[in-house]
């Protein structure tokens, strides 16, 4: 394999011709177990995880291809982003949820409450399965 063109896809080719189990490189890289998997699976990487690896496989992390690292961190910075996001609409479901409890408390009327509880859960459920992927969009 050239050493010159490495790719997160030759993550694994890396490690197979090593003969090394994926808890050997985590290991010896200092990852996470799930992490390797993960990377082996086409999942990005972070910039301290490529700088482990290279200096496992002993390559410079400069044979990892910069359009795709610049590619990682701008996914890396839109999750981060959508992260920030969810904790912002968490923050004024909860605000809204003591409002309409306090209202509907005094009202002795808890649909208001109900209907705003269900209209946060859907709001915020969406947007989760959006920000962390969870039916693996590719």
């Amino acid at each position: 394999m050239e050493r010159s063109k490495i790719t997160l896809a030759d993550i694994k080719k890396l490690r197979l011709e090593r003969h090394w189990s994926q808890e050997q490189l985590a290991e010896m890289s200092g990852l996470n177990t799930r992490t390797i998997q993960r990377i082996e699976s086409g999942q990005n990487a972070d910039f301290e995880t490529l700088k482990s690896l290279a200096s496992v496989f002993e390559i410079n992390l400069s044979s990892l291809n910069k359009e795709e690292e610049k590619e990682q961190l701008r996914i890396e910075e839109k999750r981060n982003e959508d992260i920030k996001g969810l904790y912002k609409f968490i923050a004024l479901a909860i605000f809204s949820l003591i409002f309409t409890f306090f209202i509907s408390y005094k009202e002795s009327n808890w649909v208001i409450f109900g209907m705003t509880f269900l209209s946060w859960l859907v709001i915020i459920g969406v947007y989760s399965v959006n920000t962390f992927d969870l039916f693996k969009s590719k």
